[in-house]
Formats: C-alpha cells, structure tokens, sequence
C-alpha cells in the first residue's frame, strides 16, 4: 500500500500542473491534500523528489535539515492558494521547477546565542526578587537528595558512601560566603558539562526521562535555569561535587557576566559524595545581607519550610545547661547544720542545680514542620490541623473549619484549606490589594502567595490554606500563574469544596454557633458573591442570613418554609439597622397582616438582592418600591378602587402642587397609622442606597440623578389628615399643608429634603 502511494506522487503532480484549470476546485484540493499527507507522514521514506521530467533522487539528500518538509509543504500550499474559496491562477511548470530546485538546495542553519548575553537576560530578567536564589539552590540540592534516595532503592550499595540525606547551609559575614552542600547523589564530569555547561538543560527532567518508574518521587526541577540565579547574589560561584560513579571530585568555577566556565579535578576533596556549592557574594549592601544566618532563617521558612529532607543551617543556639547553684548549696547546708545538735557536724548536702542556657553555634534544622496536604485526611487529627493554622498563618483562634483534599486524574492536586474564626482587621485594604491566603507550593516548594486572584474568587478571600499541585503552568521564574483550563479546574475545585463546607456547616444543627460567627465574620463576603459569582448565586443564596420581623436571623429558607398561603414574593426592607426597619411606615400593613418581613441593614444588601432577583421560584420585593402586591382579595381592590374615585381631586391638587417633584400621587392600602409615603420607581434606586451612593468619596452626581429614579406619592384614604385635606382641597392654605405633608413623607422615607430651610420655614408657620 505504501508502495502504490509512494508511486502516485509524480501523479498528482503532473495533474496538478498539467491539468489545473480543468479540475473541479474539490478535486485539485483532495489531491493536493493527499500528496501532502504523503509528504508529512513518510518524509523517512526514499520518495521521489517533486521535480518534472522524471529527475528523481532520495528525499533524504534534499531533507537535510529539519524544515526542509516544512518547507515544500508551505510551497505546494501557496501554489495552491488559500483553502477552501477559489483557487488562484495555476502556477506555471517553469515557476514550480525553480521553486522546488531552490528548495532541494536550501541549507539549515542552528541559532548562535551570545552567552554571556544571555546569561545575563536570565539572571536579571527571569526572577523579580534576589532572595528567589536560595528557593532554587535548596530544590535542587532536595532534587539531588531525591535522586539518591531513588537510586539507593534499586541498588542498596549507592549508599556505602553514606545513608544520611540532608542539606546544610552555612554563612559567613567577614567572608560575605554562602555555602549550600547536600549529600544527594553528586555528579560526574560529564553531568557537569551537561548540567552547569548548557544552559536551559534540566538534570532533572532527563533524570525522570531515564526512569522506568517514577514511583514516588517528588523531584522539582525542571527548566535547567534555576542554578543560574547564583547570579543574582554571587559574582563567583564555586561547585565542588562527588558521585558514586566517579571517584575524583570535581569543581566547577565560573563568574558573572562571564562566557566561560573552568572544571578542574579536586585532589584534596572531602566530599564522600553530594555536592557543596560556594557563594562568593556580591559587594552591594544587598547581596551582603543575605550572609546573616537570621536572614537566611527567614528566607528557608519561607520558601522551603516543607523540603522532605532536613534543611540545617549554621546558626546560634540557646541550648540549656545544668549547673550547680552555689547560693543555694551553701543555703542547703546552713539549714542543715542549724538542723543539727550541738557538737555534731551535718552530712554534705547533695550540690543544688539550676538551668542556664548558653548560646552554642551549631547546624540547626530549619523546616521542623510537616506538610499535612501530603497525608491522607483520615490520619490527621483536628489538633494538628488547628497547629498547623496557627504557626502557618498567624492565627490566634483554630480554624472554623478545615478541608483537606487530595485530586487525582487528569489534573493532580492537593489543598489544605481553614475557614478563621475571625475577620482581617481592615477587610476593605485586605480585600482591595489582596488577601495573599493562598499559598500556592510545587511539590512543597513555595513559590508565592500573591495567585488569590487566580485561585480563589475575591469574596472566599478570607479562606486560608495550601495548594500544592505540579501541573499548574508556572513561568520559567515560577513567579507568574499563566491562565489555562489547569488553573481554571483547580479553582473550581476550591470553591466548589469550600462552598460545600460552608453549606454543611450551616446545615449542621451541631455547627448552628459556629456557623453564627462565620456570618458575623464574613456575611458580607457571601454578599459580594451573589454579586460576582453568577454560577453559584443560588448555593450562595442558601447561606444568606437576615434580621425578620419575624425574630431573630433566618435564611431564605427558613423564610419560603414560613410564608403565608398565596404569598408569591420574598418582603424586604433596607435600613440603617433593625429598629429604624420595625418603625418603618413601609411595614405597617404586611406585618399587620401577617407577611414576614427581612430586614436588610447593609449597604451591599439591597445590590445583592437586585441580582438575586428570586429564590425558589418567588421574586424578591423592595417594601419601598411601587406597585407592591399584598395579596389582595376581590374585595380589597374593589374598595381601593372607590377611594381613589373618591379622593381623586385630592390627588390631582396635590400633584398640581408638588409639580415635577413625583411622578404621580395615588391611593394605596399599604399605610395603616402613616397619612403618605414616598415610594420609588421598581427600576431606580431606593431611599436608602441613594443615601449611600451620594456619600461615595467619587460620587457623580449626573449618575445619581439618571439612577435614582422616579416617585411617587401614595396616600392612607382612612387616616384623619388625608380626609382634613380632601375636605378643604380648595381652601388655598392647603397648598402648604400638601408640600409639608410631601416634606415629611420624604424624611420618614429616608429620602433626602430639596429644601430644609423651606421645610423648617412651614413648621415654624403652623406653630404660629
């Protein structure tokens, strides 16, 4: 089958040229297509060349370079033009041959690069931060480790050169050095050259390459680039190294801004096997301070606090000592010898002790920690979870709540997350310049805490843990989180569990306290969701808590689960808080027949509310807006209807009076013990969130006036007042009556006065 295939390309060739214009364009296309998929399939293959006139040779003489394929390709589509659409004019055999002569004599060419160039691009461009040096030096000594506990596994005698696997780090000031020595497997001098000689190849990818079986090793590396951050510090790095597989010690020499690099053979080493690497730092005040062991300190708890292997560090350390306490001896044998009777000499008391302690300088191991995400939730107790938290985050309270979860497939994962007992200090400042409560690690590496954004939507902000995954698409520097269907996944995966165990603890009757303070701490939070997070408004609606006319905090569950028979709408009210709520005119009447009433008393409720729209197939309804449905009988709105005939001059001279300031004045049964109310259009802003939006810091007030929307005067036909004025509407002192009736409706409202002088100017005139 290859055979005839191979054999029908000087076919196509000579249809293609010979006879183009006479061919269908679907045609000339499906042999122009299988001509290529020949080329792009077989191009190890001995094909003949595309030449006319039968000239024919092995398509290897002319495929010398990689992109000499890639290259004929793009010529037969051009000749053919774009696909589909219509076909330009057919080439010319001339124009073919000449193409495809120059192309069998092309030469390729590899990339020339100036090292010291390029060097120095990825040492001061690739990592934002110097410090990043020390991260990479210990994972790659962890990966130096890793490789030798593996191969020790396959073959017990790799560790007759020692079994103990650890990293120590040791500075000195006067000197200004930094020495990184592990006793990991070492390298030879071939992986020498391979590893520190050629820039960009990673000894740990082509490690994992050769392994049948990766088993569990956790080995970090992989861009080759991470040594050269020496650089950022170092102006001279040395490397002294040892592997089993070599007996002579080697060390490689370069500095910066150097092209070149020495490797010379140690014949004084004291290395049984592993690798020292010496920093020889920098002269700017920088650099230097990195060669206090504090700094370091600091630096290792950061970074690789959760390195499987023992990270010790040269450092001072206050060790207690047992001395004796000669005051308290000699304390000791007075009293016995008072003891004593007369001419009779006591026994010497036993020395007494006391604790001292003494600073000593010796290697201290620096990541005591363990990384719970890497043990199966099972075995973890709560107080290690609570620990954890604690000495991780800074915590003073443990966690509400923890999870803990491990993802396998496609995409793996860990994550270690705790919901805190108690909110930021500034929740605003934290919220608007970034929580940084995710810290994102790589095979326990930390790499940064700066991914909330990525990781976490901003209202689970206040969520803290770990996320440790090696899937996630890192930038070379490992400082920027790259967008992909991997970051996408991971986070749905953390809200998901997040909002699973936010939902069951306020389910959990035994959780009822604990959940209580989670919304005192971050209700608005779940508020700000509703907003931000349409996928899971409805899980998040589930959450929300309320003050009620009916008692304490309810859900909207516990709201639907209540409501009266025929009720089709979930009543709210926004206030300053619940008190001013319960003396709202706006509630006279749903409470007197029974309706509940949720009392919204911060400024994000009502925007929330907007986008929530409904819960469980009922709308949600601003108390303080038109039209407002109280489940009215027949009956009701029979005798609504004739109030309105009745006071209907009474509406037209008040809306004569108050002119453009409302849109209209009616009738309504909404009132039972307040004269009128001021009600705003459905579509526009309420009393309350116009209060809020003119007392933003940047407000604009050509938006303020679009958004709040229009009024409306409603009127209580039964109370006395409105019946004084129906009565005397032609009297001409009803005019002020009508305005300061308005006035007031406004202020009980929670609308601001047009005008307060002219308000106070018409009380003053009734007390007269």
């Amino acid at each position: 089958m290859l055979d005839r295939l191979c054999a029908r390309i000087p076919k196509y060739e000579e249809i293609l040229l010979d006879r183009y214009d006479q061919l269908a364009p679907t045609r000339a296309l499906m042999l122009a297509r299988a001509a290529l998929r020949c080329i792009s399939r077989f191009p190890e293959m001995s094909l003949p060349t595309y030449l006319r006139g039968g000239a024919s040779r092995p398509i290897a003489s002319i495929a010398s370079s990689s992109g000499t394929m890639r290259t004929t390709r793009v010529a037969m589509a051009r000749a053919l033009g774009p696909l589909p659409g219509s076909l330009p004019p057919p080439p010319s055999a001339a124009t073919w041959r000449t193409s495809t002569r120059l192309f069998a004599t092309a030469q390729s060419y590899e990339y020339e690069a100036q090292v010291d160039r390029l060097m120095d691009m990825i040492v001061n461009s690739l990592y934002s931060s110097k410090e990043i040096f020390l991260r990479e030096l210990i994972s790659n000594a962890s990966d130096a480790c890793d490789k030798q506990r593996i191969l020790a596994l396959q073959d017990p005698s790799a560790n007759t050169t020692g079994s103990e696997l650890e990293i120590r780090i040791r500075a000195d000031e006067a000197a200004k050095t930094i020495v990184i020595e592990d006793t990991g497997c070492g390298m030879t001098k071939e992986e020498l050259l391979d590893s520190l000689g050629t820039i960009a190849r990673s000894g740990t990818a082509k490690f994992m390459e050769q392994m049948k079986e990766k088993g569990d090793a956790q080995l970090i590396g992989q861009f080759g680039v991470g040594f050269y951050s020496a650089f950022l510090v170092a102006d001279r790095v040395v490397v002294e190294t040892k592997s089993n597989k070599d007996p002579k010690t080697y060390v490689w020499e370069s500095s910066a801004g150097s092209h070149q690099y020495t490797i010379a053979e140690d014949e004084s080493g004291d290395l049984s096997r592993g690798t020292r690497i010496t920093l020889h730092l920098k002269g700017d005040e920088d650099a230097g301070s990195f060669a206090s062991s504090s700094k370091l300190s600091s630096l290792i708890k950061q970074y690789s606090e959760f390195i499987s292997f023992p990270i010790k560090l040269w450092a001072d350390k206050e060790v207690p000592v047992e001395v004796i306490d000669e005051e308290a001896t000699k304390a000791a044998q007075e009293a016995a010898d008072a003891a004593a009777g007369e001419g009779e000499t006591a026994e010497p008391v036993p020395a007494r002790m006391k604790t001292t302690w003494e600073t000593k300088t010796e290697y201290v191991v620096q990541n005591d920690n363990k990384p719970l995400w890497t043990r199966n939730p099972r075995e973890v107790t709560k107080e290690e979870y609570d620990a954890f938290f604690k000495s991780t985050f800074r915590e003073f309270l443990p966690p509400l709540d923890t999870i803990h979860f491990n993802v396998e497939g496609t995409i793996e994962f860990s994550a270690l997350l705790g919901i805190p007992a108690m909110p930021p200090f500034d929740p605003q400042e934290a919220m608007k310049s970034g929580s940084k409560n995710i810290r994102l690690y790589v095979k326990r590496v930390f790499i940064s805490d700066e991914f909330d954004e990525d990781l976490m939507p901003r209202y689970l902000g206040f969520v803290k843990g770990v996320v440790d995954s090696a899937d996630l698409p890192l930038n070379v520097s490992r400082e920027i989180l790259q967008e992909s269907r991997v970051v996408r996944a991971i986070r749905k995966q953390l809200v998901k569990r997040t909002l699973d165990a936010i939902t069951s603890m306020a389910e959990d009757e035994e959780s009822k306290d604990s959940y209580a303070t989670f919304w005192e701490a971050f209700g608005r939070n779940i508020k700000l969701g509703i907003l931000e997070d349409e996928g899971n408004r409805q899980a998040l609606a589930k959450l929300l808590r309320f003050e009620s006319s009916a008692g304490s905090m309810t859900s909207l569950t516990d709201y639907v689960g209540r409501k009266k028979e025929g009720q089709t709408c979930i009543y709210f009210l926004t206030a300053d808080n619940k008190a001013a709520a319960e003396a709202s005119p706006y509630v006279e009447q749903l409470t007197s027949k029974g309706f509940e009433v949720l009392y919204m008393t911060e400024p994000i409720d009502e925007i929330a509310m907007a986008n929530l729209a409904e819960f469980d197939g009922m709308q949600l309804a601003d108390v303080t807006k038109e039209d407002l449905s109280l489940g009215e009988t027949d009956e009701d709105k029979k005798a609504l209807e004739e109030a309105s005939k009745s006071l209907e001059g009474l509406t037209e001279a008040m809306k004569k009076v108050l002119g453009d300031s409302i849109e209209k004045v009616t009738v309504t049964n909404r009132l039972t013990d307040t004269p009128a109310v001021v009600v705003a259009s459905k579509f526009g802003w309420s009393a309350n969130m116009e209060r809020i939006m003119k007392a933003q810091a940047m407000a604009d007030q050509q938006t303020a006036e679009y958004m709040k929307g229009r009024r409306s005067m409603e009127i209580n036909p039964n109370h006395p007042i409105i019946k004084s004025l129906a009565a005397a509407v032609d009297d001409g002192a009803t005019a002020d009556k009508i305005r300061l009736l308005y006035e007031s409706a406004l202020l009980v409202g929670g609308f601001p006065l047009e005008s307060p002088k002219e308000f106070a100017d018409r009380i003053y005139k009734q007390m007269l």
